[in-house]
């Protein structure tokens, strides 16, 4: 066990450039949703208000809260995460580019879902500031290692083809890349379903 916990680490600390952009990025889009929305920009509230009725019309969790169905709605959540969150955005980060723009957006979504359905301000006391902010982290932390140690790859596979002339026939991923990528999952998996369980199961969710 503490052999897994050493190759999880050194993988996530040779990833660890890729991921604190990713999640620094997060955070300052995350930030702008934020300013925009508590200061009642229209565009803002608007697409909260369309995202947000969305997911309550077709998202499975925000369906299973609303029908009391907690643990179901963590799961679905978890799952919605993982595998239509953070894995497809992973192989996008093969292109290196391509994730930003992602993440921008997501990281902006988060930031204007500060604001409640009556467009009131979610940091009305500690209880529901704390909240918001704490499942906030749980989400950006796992999608930031995810996509990170998928730009690194990205990053690894374009180098080491730059560096042997781009033959079509000897394109190659670096196995350490790859490798790397699955200790950093093992990370990843459990802290999504911490954050979902978190989410839907907290007392704290007012």
């Amino acid at each position: 066990m503490i052999k897994i916990i050493n190759l999880v680490y050194t993988a996530v600390i040779r990833c660890k450039i890729y991921v604190l952009s990713i999640f620094i990025t997060y955070c300052l889009s995350c930030f702008i949703g934020i300013i925009m929305s508590q200061h009642g920009n229209h565009f803002a509230l608007s697409y909260r208000d369309k995202i947000v009725g969305q997911a309550f019309k077709t998202d499975k969790a925000s369906i299973n809260y609303m029908e009391g169905k907690n643990f179901s709605a963590a799961l679905n959540d978890f799952m919605g995460n993982l595998l239509f969150g953070a894995v497809p955005q992973t192989v996008m980060g093969f292109s290196i580019v391509i994730p930003w723009f992602f993440v921008i957006k997501q990281g902006w979504v988060g930031g204007i879902v500060s604001i409640d359905s009556e467009h009131k301000s979610r940091f009305k006391n500690f209880k529901s500031t704390f909240y918001y902010f704490f499942v906030l982290l749980l989400q950006l932390i796992p999608y930031s290692l995810a996509i990170g140690a998928g730009i690194r790859c990205g990053v690894d596979f374009y180098n080491y083809n730059k560096m042997n002339g781009w033959h079509l026939s000897k394109l190659k991923i670096q196995k350490t890349s790859l490798v790397d990528l699955g200790y950093v999952y093992l990370l990843v998996v459990p802290l999504f379903f911490i954050a979902s369980c978190f989410e839907f199961l907290s007392t704290w969710n007012i």
